[in-house]
């Protein structure tokens, strides 16, 4: 092949003269790219004037994603776990967090515990035991959560007396403890919450969005009244969705679940919903109000001002490690994650071109001192790898900005910044470093929002009947917004028929028609409906 002759001569040649060569694909530029002992430089017009290519498009020196619009499950498997982020454990459904996946676990936890602190919420931390006879104090919660318990029956040799499940969720633990502490008006509000993991023993797994362990929060609240309780909820929901929109760069629509799908127990159940790029529904987050029932069923009573005994009203609301796998299948595309810089454990990483070369790990050092220094989470990457596959490494896990320094660059002042977005390169002024940057990641903060929000509108459909509701998501998959009268039969129908169930009944209401999409009777709500993780 005329390519590979040319390639031969130009590596005799460096040989000769005593060059260091690294020959790379450029995935973003559709290009072969050499580093002749210093910056990356083009010349993929000489190497390719025979139309011959190096590799196919779209291939890096990071193989073995699958592309997105061929098999997404397997797309999303392949991200998983080539960007380090888990690796299965040896009991189905359990997974391993590795650093890189943990790092942004750990992000996202810090962030939304100082949102909670800053609400008045204090974090504690309940047993992950709970004895038969507790679970069972509230009928619908057992019967909610029965299928999915993992029981432990012994304790070293010795049969238990009674049977401990650990805990799908902690309901019934807070209420025990508040049955204990709460006496009087002046004991409340309780603003509660606890970072813990919990089992439910799932039937199909995926990493992070159903696992049969998982890390997540679950705030428990108890008020005096029934309008504080409402408040508390809602309050909640609205710090999920700024959250997710604001951190995770991933828009939601708020609403109220059905009768149906609302938490086992509860008096209303709300939720954030937000749509992946294959077009399903992923519930993101749920606040619930719990009303006096749970207070009702322990025994949690005060003392009110005017000396008469009341039960407490209850909240519930959670948030997982799911919504990293809602990171990658909003933003993701097929070189990998692309992490919003806000939930990425490193922002900038600094690829030195020619190490070897005097100076230039000095200047990256430099460099990475100055970010730092500017709370920018920034890394070098000294490895011995050459800088084309660190390129794509470090691509596949979604760091927002690349920073390239050679010898060239530092005769010229400047460094070379890479938006993983975009794909777009720049050259920038060292003295201007932390300024450009620091601008640079709120532009793709602002970006990744900006086109998942598009990304939303596109697969946001209306449809006046069932026959509708299924032709769209036969086709283009998304959310899809119906009327609904509100029959829990019709709702069964709905799913039966197209396989969507009701993702929410959204606060912004729009009269997209005057009869129900199953039944035809007059319907007064609408429903958003799709296919869910």
């Amino acid at each position: 092949m005329q390519f590979a002759k040319a390639l031969e001569c130009i590596k005799r040649l460096n040989r000769r003269i005593g060059c260091e060569s690294v020959y790379s694909w450029n995935t973003a530029a559709d290009e072969y790219i050499i580093a002749n002992g210093d910056d990356f430089v083009s010349d993929a017009g000489k190497l390719r004037a025979d139309g011959e290519k190096p590799a196919k498009k779209g291939e890096s020196l990071v193989k073995d994603i699958t592309n997105m619009e061929e098999d997404f499950a397997q797309w999303y498997t392949d991200i998983v776990l080539k960007a380090d982020l888990v690796n299965y454990s040896d009991i189905g459904g359990f997974i391993v967090f590795r650093p890189y996946g943990y790092a942004i676990w750990e992000l996202i936890q810090r962030q939304m515990d100082d949102r909670f602190k800053a609400s008045g919420h204090e974090n504690v931390y309940m047993p992950m035991m709970i004895s038969e006879s507790l679970l069972q104090k509230e009928k619908d919660h057992i019967e909610g959560f029965a299928p999915e318990v993992a029981w432990v029956t012994h304790g070293g040799s010795e049969k238990l007396t009674e049977k401990l499940c650990i805990r799908p969720t902690s309901e019934t633990l807070f209420c025990a403890h508040y049955a204990k502490i709460i006496q009087s008006y002046r004991d409340l509000p309780k603003l509660y919450n606890q970072w813990c993991s919990v089992v439910r023993w799932e039937k199909t797994t995926r990493p992070f969005l159903r696992t049969r362990e998982f890390l997540w929060q679950e705030g428990h609240t108890a008020h005096a009244t029934a309008e504080e309780a409402q408040e508390e909820t809602l309050r909640m929901l609205d710090i999920y969705h700024e959250f997710c929109e604001n951190v995770l760069a991933i828009p939601t629509i708020k609403g109220q679940k059905t009768e149906s799908e609302k938490f086992a127990g509860a008096k209303r159940t709300y939720t954030i919903e937000s749509i992946m790029h294959d077009g399903k529904a992923l519930q993101s987050a749920t606040s619930h109000n719990f009303g006096d029932g749970f207070a009702k069923a322990f025994g949690i009573q005060f003392t009110d001002k005017g000396n008469q005994l009341q039960h407490v009203h209850q909240t519930s609301w959670g948030f997982s490690t799911r919504m990293i796998g809602g990171l990658i299948m909003v933003h993701g595309d097929n070189s990998g994650l692309v992490l919003p810089p806000k939930a990425a454990p490193v922002q900038v990483i600094i690829i030195p071109i020619a190490a070897h070369r005097e100076g230039v790990m000095d200047k990256a050092q430099y460099l990475q001192s100055r970010l730092a220094s500017s709370s920018i989470r920034v890394k070098i990457d000294s490895s011995d790898k050459n800088p084309g596959w660190k390129f794509s490494e470090h691509e596949m896990k979604g760091v927002p900005i690349r920073l390239e320094i050679g010898p060239k660059d530092i005769e010229k002042g400047q460094c070379i910044l890479a938006r993983r977005d975009t794909g777009e390169k720049r050259a920038v002024s060292l003295d201007e470093i932390v300024g450009e940057a620091s601008a640079l990641l709120d532009e793709i903060q602002a970006n990744l929002l900006s086109r998942a929000r598009a990304h939303l509108e596109s697969r946001t459909f209306s449809a006046a009947s069932l026959d509708e509701m299924g032709s769209i998501l036969d086709s283009t998959p998304g959310f899809v917004k119906a009327m609904w009268c509100g029959s829990e039969e019709c709702e069964d129908i709905i799913k039966e028929k197209t396989g969507a169930s009701s993702r929410c009944i959204p606060f912004n209401q729009e009269r997209v028609g005057d009869v129900c999409a199953c039944c035809g009777k007059k319907a007064d709500q609408m429903v958003y409906w799709g296919r869910a993780y």
